[in-house]
């Protein structure tokens, strides 16, 4: 099928675009740099240049297209990330690029969704294992644009499509994933980007589970599914797994506090205790991690990096 994907450059599209390429479809990919685009066609796909905050150019880039996939973040570098300002674009890409697409999909014939999202949405659960129909933080604050975009998306199946959101974990690994970089900085000083006790649970995907996902999701009965790993981690176990890997004191949790005053309203769903079960999404599709837990998929990450002189 002729598949429309935004976020193609990103971490997780480096390992996508092939993915959807092996598995016979035509992608269309969004890119803006022409280094990139030349990545994108050694791999297969056609590189679309397109203002995705623009409705008109969407239409147009969409058209023809049998399925979206929404996948577009921009997360801010570290030293932005306290600041509500610097995750601007990354909530107007939840919101306003979603709205252009649905639109844009729904009115060029496009029958098929699929957003990402992210598991932070759910209220704090101990040990208790959370499905897709747990409680949301009562005040979602910089996460209210995860929910209005899920919404957004999800509002394309009324009109007969079919819609997928996909609520993911902490992404970790991949290619060239610049996070892995700033883990490794900030375990040089036994720190961490990582906030909440050592005790709470978190979910994490790494970022080739990731793509498989995405491409698992095409055949995904409409809904919202949890899509990580087989065994969330405490913080704490997630930490010494990372140090494990690549022969490094384990860094200490940010503190919770620090975290909250730096994010306002909705940070307590990222230093919350979310135990995230995916049965539901490996029930649907059949999908499986390659990496069952951040512990193993460390370890591969790390022997990767070794491999290739990082």
């Amino acid at each position: 099928m002729k598949v429309f994907l935004t976020g193609a450059t990103g971490v997780v599209g480096r390992s996508l675009v092939p993915l959807l390429v092996e598995s016979g479809h035509e992608v269309h990919a969004v890119c803006r740099r022409d280094e990139a685009a030349v990545e994108l066609r050694a791999a297969g796909a056609e590189p679309v240049a397109v203002d995705l905050f623009d409705p008109d150019a969407v239409m147009q880039a969409v058209a023809g297209s049998e399925t979206v996939l929404h996948l577009a973040t921009n997360v801010p570098v570290l030293s932005k990330a306290g600041r509500s300002k610097g995750w601007d674009t990354h909530n107007r890409l939840r919101v306003d690029a979603t709205r252009n697409l649905v639109a844009a999909a729904r009115a060029t014939g496009a029958t098929r969704l699929v957003k990402e999202s992210v598991t932070f949405v759910y209220l704090d659960a101990g040990a208790e294992w959370i499905d897709e129909t747990a409680a949301l933080i009562p005040e979602l604050g910089l996460l209210a644009s995860t929910i209005e975009g899920e919404d957004l998306a999800l509002g394309f199946a009324a009109d007969g499509g079919s819609a997928v959101v996909a609520r993911f974990g902490l992404f970790y690994g991949g290619i060239r994933n610049r996070g892995t970089d700033d883990a490794l900085k900030l375990a040089k000083v036994r720190s961490s980007s990582i906030a909440g006790r050592k005790d709470a649970y978190m979910a994490s995907i790494h970022c080739e589970d990731v793509a498989a996902a995405v491409v698992a999701a095409l055949d995904a009965p409409t809904g919202v599914y949890n899509v990580c790993d087989d065994t969330p981690m405490p913080r704490g176990e997630y930490l010494a797994a990372f140090a494990a890997a690549f022969g490094v004191k384990a860094p200490k949790p940010a503190p919770a506090r620090l975290m909250t005053l730096a994010g306002g309203r909705g940070a307590e769903g990222i230093v919350a205790s979310q135990r995230v079960s995916n049965a539901k999404f490996r029930s649907a599709t059949g999908w499986e991690p390659k990496y069952p837990d951040a512990a193993t998929g460390w370890l591969a990450e790390a022997a990767s990096r070794r491999e290739g002189g990082a």
